[in-house]
């Protein structure tokens, strides 16, 4: 795992990941309350004379999720909070929901690997949910929930560990209105549910499940504003969502069709992997914009700051959505945004003030909402300062806060 050093024990399933004394493992849960696991020995501390964080108060959490690649909101979302937990010198575990498959063929047999994976991961789970005082657990809705949230819930109460399920994604209301029971039953026993948005929210408090938010984090000494640049005929625009069906790219791309008949030199870069990919590459050809448009594939996460230092103007196409990693990282790079009404977004952004919302699968909506910012310097200046507000309120200081209370709160409930 990138940047994380020696301060992260992370117990990924695998042959040889799970190996130790039981005795011991069950001895060393009240002292991984005090101290920061290491890949290389069970007790360095690392925690800074500076860190605000009183870690003795701070009960030892087990994090379950996914790590880039590929590199997703989730997965995003689930790295970066387990780097800065340690950075803090939280005493911090990594159960991972997506390992490399071993041998690596097994990846494209998709019944065979979920075999392969379920076996290592409730091992690991059953390891570290012994150790941790709390279990922090992105889910998500579908298969992934019942794959890797339903297993991690039950070891967790069997192991008598307090869950806090972090759900995620804009389908959670037609997942949870089809769901059997069992599904509400085992997020009604969390010790607390908590959402990134109040979308998902409103959503949990539909299916009689309260829930709270506690936001996104952005790490706002990975991304900065640009100084204003002029860009002539030229602006540069950006998507970056991965290329999947929901995300509606072909909207984009037709906006942006649209775009070039006032801007000739104009540029999009769709930095994103999957599924898409080949009809998106044809619906470019056929749209003659082969010269304009890059796909820049998977875009490593140390790597997406400079894109957005280089852009003019992000478009979020989106059919379904949460609360986008996507727009903060916009917001918190200076870059104004354009992005449909889907779910979430409006609590995130409110049009005219901190970005321009469109209906979902609008393309002239979006080229003029576009257009605005690109012809409107003064329009585009309120925008991008209002997002640097914006982007402030999802800062680790702040948000940080927010998870060190909640597994504290979690723990008691559990105690």
């Amino acid at each position: 795992m990138p940047s994380m050093g020696s301060c992260l024990l992370t117990v990924t399933p695998g042959p040889n990941s799970l190996a130790g004394d039981a005795e011991g493992r069950r001895a060393s849960r009240d002292d991984e309350r005090r101290t920061v696991r290491s890949d290389e020995t069970s007790s360095t501390d690392h925690a800074s004379s500076e860190s605000p964080v009183d870690r003795s108060a701070v009960p030892s959490v087990c994090v379950v999720g996914p790590l880039p690649p590929p590199s997703g909101g989730m997965a995003n979302q689930c790295e970066q909070l387990v780097r800065l937990l340690c950075e803090e010198g939280c005493a911090v575990q990594l159960v991972r929901t997506n390992p490399p498959y071993r041998p690596a063929w097994i990846g494209q047999l998709p019944v065979v690997r979920a075999g392969f994976r379920l076996v290592p991961y409730l091992r690991a789970l059953w390891r570290a949910s012994g150790q941790a005082g709390v279990m922090h657990l992105f889910a998500n809705s579908g298969w992934s929930w019942h794959l890797f949230a339903s297993p991690a819930i039950l070891v967790a109460q069997i192991r008598k560990t307090p869950v806090i399920v972090n759900y995620r994604g804009g389908q959670a209301d037609s997942f949870l209105a089809r769901a059997p029971r069992h599904v509400r039953s085992l997020l009604g026993a969390a010790a607390l549910r908590v959402t990134p948005s109040p979308f998902l929210e409103r959503v949990f408090a539909r299916h009689g499940l309260p829930a709270e938010v506690i936001p996104n984090i952005i790490d706002l000494t990975r991304f900065a504003p640009s100084p204003e640049r002029s860009f002539g005929d030229a602006p540069h625009l950006v998507i970056t969502r991965n290329l999947e069906s929901i995300y509606d790219v072909p909207t984009a791309i037709r906006a942006f069709k649209r775009i070039r008949v006032v801007f000739p030199r104009a540029r999009l870069t769709i930095a994103g992997s999957g599924p898409e990919l080949a009809r998106l590459q044809a619906l470019v050809r056929a749209l003659d914009l082969q010269d304009s448009v890059h796909f820049a594939g998977r875009i490593a996460n140390e790597a997406i700051p400079a894109l957005y230092a280089s852009a003019d103007c992000m478009l979020n196409p989106s059919t379904v959505d949460n609360m986008p990693i996507s727009i903060l990282e916009a917001f918190a790079s200076g870059v104004p945004v354009v992005s449909t009404s889907a779910g979430g977004i409006p609590d995130i952004v409110t049009h005219g003030v901190s970005g321009l919302l469109v209906p979902v699968g609008d393309e002239e909506a979006m080229a003029r909402e576009a257009l605005r910012v690109l012809r409107d310097r003064h329009l585009a200046e309120g925008l991008r300062n209002v997002g640097l507000q914006q982007a402030a309120r999802y800062a680790w200081p702040t948000v940080r806060e927010q998870w060190l209370g909640a597994y504290r709160r979690a723990a008691a409930i559990g105690s």
